[in-house]
């Protein structure tokens, strides 16, 4: 006659508690952030340097990625198109040569010309899928071989709220690549679960950059004006807004999420 069922039993490791300090101390940390030069970008970059993070500008505006380099402590830039996967492959080569390793990555370059379907030619189309969505690829791919590497690590995908709902008409390029980060930042999360890096991403509404400022000098002046009446906290994002999460998401603060999407839009996704 067999026994009582015996319990499986669940081994409980509890970690030291770290101060607020140790968790968002990203001392001795590596740091790339794609179009880093200016935007979302720079606020992100601003804000793990802030924390201690060595940092890599990437970004294809040469004179501005300089300049933003020359300011922080520890820091380099690395004219790089994100689409170029012998661009990437040298950003990482550089990276290491550099700091010795890598343990964030920031996926941040974007673009999002404004055109309807209808009046998209086929070149325009295959450009923002190549910086939007095979950027993240090749980028995310080379920086997770040296975090196997090293242990582990953490990458970051800026998405969009695009990649849950359209904004406005003439974004359906964009959004289809934005789209596809999402999916992808799922899926890699699952493959490099194993590994200790974690994938997440976050997904910004309105937020005032260069490019946004562009875009209110033009056709979409309007547009933009009535997407920010319909934000409800009642007005755009600033890149530090993304940056916070970003380092949020960098640091040990986040060690148990991955596959996950912050969304900071100041409520948009609400309506």
């Amino acid at each position: 006659m067999a026994g009582p069922a015996t319990r499986p039993t669940i081994n409980f490791k509890f970690m030291k508690q770290k101060t607020i300090a140790e968790l968002f101390d990203l001392s001795g940390k590596t740091a790339v952030v794609t179009g880093g030069a200016m935007g979302i970008g720079y606020g992100i970059v601003k804000r793990l340097a802030e924390a201690g993070a060595n940092i890599v500008i990437a970004d294809m505006a040469e004179a501005e990625g300089m300049r933003r380099a020359k300011e922080l402590k520890s820091a380099i830039f690395v004219k790089t198109d994100v689409s170029s996967e012998s661009d990437v492959k040298r950003l990482i080569s550089e990276t290491t040569t550099k700091f010795g390793g890598l343990d964030i990555f920031v996926n941040n370059a974007g673009i999002y010309p404004p055109k309807p379907v209808l009046e998209m030619g086929l070149d325009l189309w295959e450009k923002i899928q190549a910086v939007n969505l095979r950027g993240v690829f090749l980028c995310s791919r080379e920086a997770a071989k040296i975090m196997i590497e090293g242990g582990g690590g953490s990458i970051i995908n800026i998405g969009s709220i695009d990649s849950l709902h359209p904004s406005m008409v003439g974004l359906a390029a964009y959004d289809a690549s934005k789209h596809g980060v999402w999916g992808f930042t799922k899926n890699f999360a699952l493959e490099l679960a194993k590994n200790r890096i974690r994938v997440n991403a976050i997904a910004p509404g309105g937020i005032s950059t260069e490019g946004v400022a562009d875009m209110m000098k033009g056709a979409a002046k309007e547009t933009l004006k009535e997407f920010e009446a319909k934000v409800p906290l009642g007005r755009f994002g600033q890149p530090d807004d993304i940056a916070t999460v970003a380092l949020f998401l960098a640091s040990g603060a986040s060690a148990y999420m991955t596959g996950s999407m912050v969304v900071v839009d100041g409520g948009v996704l609400l309506r």
